[in-house]
């Protein structure tokens, strides 16, 4: 039946290639963030359909009086976009603002073209772009969800009534109450199958565990360039693209930092204002790693017209996932390489002053397409990292050179000493800094137990 519903047109128009499109952004008294600039709003949901290749011919920002309950729009305006939608032939009209399911279904009427919303449409750019089995799992599971609510009201030829055998559907149950039926039990389906995925990732997590590294997550608001700063950080491949929610599933890989200890460097998927709950709610098994982080790098557009706004925005969504009260939060000030020289200059100075002074969040002005401004930010990774180290002392083996230059290379050797025997003179007592993770790596490799 998921099938059926598909093929009706509701999930399925962006894979037959590019099609005209219209972008349209209302102003709600009420209801619209004041404090977003209008024309930022616009040009990020035009980008949204763009980030599914559609070809937006038209784009308006209108401000309501106030929202009309039938179609949102008022009357004069939706005459208004039904000429401009037949002259310019658009076969998708794009509202960034939440329908109803009724609405939707009465500027469709009104319109005669295909009407999404901002939910939609985001749906619609999560279910192209995930590659994992997890991602995909997430996005059927919020794309159902969204699309049972899409049931009620809106889908009239569904409201017919059908016969059937006692097991499919009892006499007399309508066709809503058939699909929205099982569209209940596939949600069901989806729901146990992620949460043996979630299962699945928290064995991963516990073997990482046993050959350990501290993880160092980048977050941040959609296409604020954080595939090209882990690109560059950890010399991969991640797709990268002047484009909205180019990564959606974590990537993981090993940096080395300039003290030689190795972290492990998360990529996430970017937020952005006005996510879909049911989508946020899906994703919270990908965001783990983000909750998992020792020090969380907020890379920030800081070049984009609302970027105080992006920032506000990605600390919402932060402050929802339970992130221990010690993470280290630091800002990655990307873009610096768009901006006049002299405005990049004063960006720069105010990142230095920043953390020189006594903010809570060290600021960092970089450019990760130039690849510019990255040796204080990994220094202060390094130095972050350093405070969850734990200091104690172990006693080894004299003749044991291998694990002494293993304490050296990965720890800090408070204490060296070498000069000091313990016990019968066989061993040497040391005094060692080093990550928990680390400890276990050690105690693993060589048989030595930490002293209290």
């Amino acid at each position: 039946m998921t099938e059926k519903l598909q093929d009706s047109g509701e999930w399925g128009w962006s894979e037959t290639g590019a099609r005209r499109a219209a972008v349209l952004y209302p102003e709600i008294p009420g209801v619209t963030l004041k404090r977003r600039n209008p024309d930022a709003r616009l040009e990020e949901a035009i980008g949204l359909a763009r980030a599914i290749e559609l070809d937006v011919v038209h784009a308006e920002h209108v401000r309501l009086n106030k929202p009309v309950p039938a179609t949102l729009l008022g009357g004069g305006l939706v005459e208004r976009l039904h000429g401009l939608c037949a002259a310019l032939e658009v076969e998708l009209l794009i509202v960034d603002a939440s329908l109803s399911p009724v609405q939707q279904r009465n500027l469709e009427r009104a319109l005669e073209t295909k009407v999404i919303d901002r939910t939609g449409l985001i749906l619609e750019i999560f279910g192209a772009r995930a590659r994992t089995h997890e991602g995909r799992l997430q996005v059927e599971l919020a794309a159902l969800t969204f699309q049972r609510s899409r049931l009620v009201r809106s889908w009239t030829h569904l409201e017919r009534q059908r016969g059937g055998l006692g097991f499919i559907g009892g006499p007399g149950e309508s066709q809503i109450e058939l699909d929205r039926r099982l569209i209940d039990e596939r949600i069901v389906r989806l729901k146990k199958e992620l949460e043996q995925v979630a299962r699945t990732r928290g064995l991963h997590r516990k073997a990482r565990e046993k050959v350990p590294y501290p993880v160092v997550s980048l977050v941040g608001y959609t296409n604020a360039g954080k595939s090209t700063l882990f690109n560059r950080l950890t010399d991969s491949a991640v797709m990268a693209k002047d484009m909205l929610f180019a990564t959606l599933d974590p990537t993981m890989r090993k940096v080395v930092l300039p003290s030689g200890r190795t972290a492990i460097l998360s990529d996430t998927v970017g937020f952005i204002s006005d996510l879909p709950t049911d989508l946020i709610a899906a994703f919270r098994a990908t965001l783990e790693e983000v909750r998992s982080a020792q020090v969380l790098v907020h890379v920030r557009d800081i070049a984009a017209l609302d970027t105080d706004v992006e920032k506000a925005d990605v600390e919402k969504v932060l402050g929802s996932l339970d992130i221990a009260p010690d993470t280290v939060v630091m800002e990655a000030w990307n873009k610096v390489d768009t901006m006049p020289a002299d405005i990049r200059a004063a960006t720069e100075q105010r990142a230095a002053l920043i953390r020189s002074g006594e903010e809570d969040v060290d600021a960092f002005a970089i450019s990760a397409m130039e690849g510019t401004g990255f040796d204080p930010l990994l220094t202060a990774i390094d130095e972050a990292l350093a405070r969850f180290r734990v200091e104690a002392n172990v006693e080894i083996s004299a003749g044991d050179g291998a694990a002494m230059a293993w304490l050296h290379e990965n720890g800090d050797v408070l204490d060296d000493l070498t000069d000091r025997e313990a016990g019968d003179g066989t061993s040497v007592l040391l005094t060692v800094a080093l990550d928990p993770t680390d400890w276990k790596r050690f105690e693993q490799r060589f048989g030595y137990k930490a002293l209290s």
